[in-house]
């Protein structure tokens, strides 16, 4: 059970790590794997190197995986054009985001095909030089935890929402006169991170980012980025705060795999496990709520 525990946590870490390609002029083995993935970027890891780390864990814990090749994408948009177009095979996002994604596209199903289960822990990320707005945003994460809070909005942006039904536009209440927090947000993860057609913010995160504007009594400005700029926006004070997940480190990941240096993260408000959606996989329950059919996508 330890070993099993061990080896989710190892490969949970694995699946969420991206950034820029590294070139080759030689093809490498897994150029030649028949199914390609797309992910989106995150941080210090490139696609080759990502590559290598699945590799290695394959050999190390002799794991039978089908061949494959990740191909990272700087955002949603682009991602779902590549998929449409036969380019890639299947899309690797979390429960929530996969849900989403079927009830809008004929074209997408999710696969259950997965045989150990990767879970992510999302939280807030900050530059380590502004300790002050850290100590503040992780304490009313901590108390939103405690309290319900994050229990509460989780039901109602993402497990009670119907499928191909949209969670409400998010009002973000102004303090006059109160300091103004920047934070980054994507729409690359619906309807965790989401922006409607509109334009309007809306979705889990947005809810959560409220909720701490007014325990903080601070305004909250959202900045909407590419997902592959989240870093480089926080670095350079474009945004005070961005969306991250945490990874567990181990003797095949390296401790910078995740973030860049100077980044402090937050406690988690937030888990979401990875899962796969492609053309030959099941249609979900169009009439249920996310909350209604998780136990059929978590083996």
């Amino acid at each position: 059970m330890k070993f099993k525990k061990f080896l989710v946590a190892l490969l949970s870490a694995v699946m969420i790590f991206t950034l820029t390609a590294c070139g080759s002029e030689e093809k490498s083995d897994v150029e030649k794997y028949s199914v390609k993935i797309g992910m989106l970027k995150y941080m210090n890891v490139g696609e080759q190197q990502f590559n290598d780390f699945m590799k290695k864990i394959a050999e190390t814990f002799s794991l039978k995986m089908t061949p494959h090749e990740v191909v990272f994408f700087d955002n949603l948009n682009s991602m779902q054009m590549a998929y449409n177009a036969g380019q890639i095979d299947e899309i690797s996002t979390y429960t929530s985001v996969a849900y989403y994604l079927a009830a809008r596209n004929p074209n997408v199903a999710v696969l259950k095909d997965h045989t150990l289960e990767f879970v992510d822990a999302f939280c807030l990320a900050m530059r380590e030089s502004d300790e002050d707005l850290f100590q503040q945003v992780d304490g009313a994460v901590k108390k939103m935890r405690d309290d319900g809070t994050l229990e509460r909005l989780e039901k109602k942006y993402i497990k009670d929402l119907k499928a191909g039904e949209e969670p409400e536009a998010v009002e973000i209440e102004k303090f006059e006169g109160a300091d103004t927090i920047k934070v980054a947000i994507t729409g690359d993860l619906p309807p965790i991170d989401l922006i409607l057609a509109d334009g309007r913010p809306a979705g889990f995160n947005t809810a959560v980012l409220s909720e701490i504007g007014k325990r903080l009594q601070k305004n909250i400005e959202l900045v909407q980025i590419e997902s592959a700029a989240r870093a480089a926006a926080l670095e350079s004070g474009r945004v005070d705060i961005s969306f991250w997940a945490i990874v567990p480190m181990s003797q095949i990941i390296p401790a910078n795999a995740d973030r860049p240096d100077g980044v402090v993260l937050s406690t988690p408000y937030y888990r979401g496990q990875i899962i796969h959606v492609g053309f030959d996989g099941e249609k979900i329950d169009t009439t249920a709520g996310l909350g209604d059919v998780v136990g059929d996508l978590s083996r």
